[in-house]
């Protein structure tokens, strides 16, 4: 009976998972009417996404954004659309989406590139500015998980925010307040789908680990990822999720044993170098066998870099609600990122070969 609840719930994720495969055949010709609840991926001539379990890439323009409905006639071919007809675009009315746009708007006008691309990725996961070039060097470097949503980007908020709190605050009282901030950051991000249940197991681990009760943070983990298959059950192919997940158990399994063996280092690289390599090694298998790609020296260049995430996140979402509200005001804020942003695209150019 200990273990009836856990097997419970992973044969419903599994059972939920067949039943709600779409029932497409190859060459059946399908009209799909759907709101986008993760960003398109954009390339040169195309944008790419995901419509009903199946991959379709449709011209650059008109552009479709995050929380737009659409309609979208296609033929089926392999679990891809083929020929697709992109029959209508509808903007999204929630404010959410909207004030996402606001933001990287404001980044846009008032950031020269590629540093507004980086921060909008920090702050909102946003990739659509990202320059292919730039983006390369990300893969390669083994950094690109820095601008998407993450569970270590908001395990990175609550760390730094906890950091500020407890000099002013009990500890009790810092946790639910960076907690906020972690769902705070998740609303400025339009509550993309990658960014939510980031910030669901973030929070789980983060809280877990403050309080330090890292059995039950296991257990609440596991829990809140099956609940999480369970309600969205095509999760459990997203390479996203998986990553998300994979990140933030190996952040909760080994960030404090790395941090003790590395006590030698200078406090801010041995947090960054700690994270980062607890990090790599529960995700660089699945990167190397998904992507075919990985960086041996990856844990170092993040040690080198991550450490700026965090303000650079407070920094920029601060920077974007002053912004939105008066433009001049922001934009002082904003350049107070300048020179962490111009470290770390000095770090990937370095390590860019």
């Amino acid at each position: 009976m200990r273990y009836a609840l856990w097997i419970g719930l992973v044969l419903l994720v599994f059972a939920r998972f067949i039943t709600s495969q779409p029932t497409y055949i190859d060459g059946q010709k399908i009209r799909i009417t759907t709101r986008i609840s993760t960003e398109p991926t954009m390339s040169t001539f195309y944008q790419n996404l995901n419509l009903a379990g199946l991959k379709i890439s449709l011209p650059r323009y008109p552009e479709i954004h995050y929380g737009d409905e659409v309609v979208v006639e296609a033929v089926v071919a392999d679990k891809n659309l083929k020929d697709p007809v992109l029959i209508s675009i509808s903007e999204t009315k929630s404010i959410f989406p909207k004030i996402r746009n606001l933001f990287l708007s404001f980044y846009g006008r008032n950031f020269p590139q590629p540093d507004a691309s980086l921060i909008a990725g920090i702050v909102l996961g946003a990739k659509t500015s990202l320059s292919k070039d730039f983006w390369d060097s990300l893969t390669k470097t083994g950094t690109a998980h820095i601008v998407v949503a993450s569970g270590m980007n908001v395990t990175f908020v609550a760390g730094f925010l906890m950091s500020v709190l407890v000099l002013f605050l009990k500890r009790k009282i810092a946790i639910p307040v960076a907690l906020a901030g972690i769902w705070f950051y998740s609303a400025l991000s339009g509550f993309d789908a990658p960014i939510v249940r980031a910030a669901i197991m973030g929070s789980v681990a983060f809280s877990a680990q403050e309080l330090g009760r890292l059995l039950n943070a296991y257990k609440a983990l596991f829990l809140t990822g099956l609940i999480m298959l369970i309600i969205v059950p095509q999760w459990l192919t997203d390479i996203g999720f998986i990553l998300s997940f994979v990140a933030t158990l190996s952040l909760m399994v080994f960030e404090k044993k790395i941090e003790k063996f590395a006590k030698f280092l200078p406090g801010f690289f041995k947090e960054g170098f700690a994270t980062s390599l607890a990090a790599q090694i529960g995700v660089a298998p699945i990167l190397f066998v998904t992507f075919g790609q990985f960086n041996i020296l990856s844990p170092v260049i993040n040690a080198l870099v991550l450490w700026t995430i965090p303000p650079i996140m407070i920094i920029g979402a601060l920077a974007g609600v002053i912004g939105v509200i008066f433009e001049p005001f922001g934009r002082l804020i904003l350049y107070l990122a300048y020179p962490l942003t111009w470290w770390f695209i000095f770090i990937i150019r370095i390590f860019n070969f």
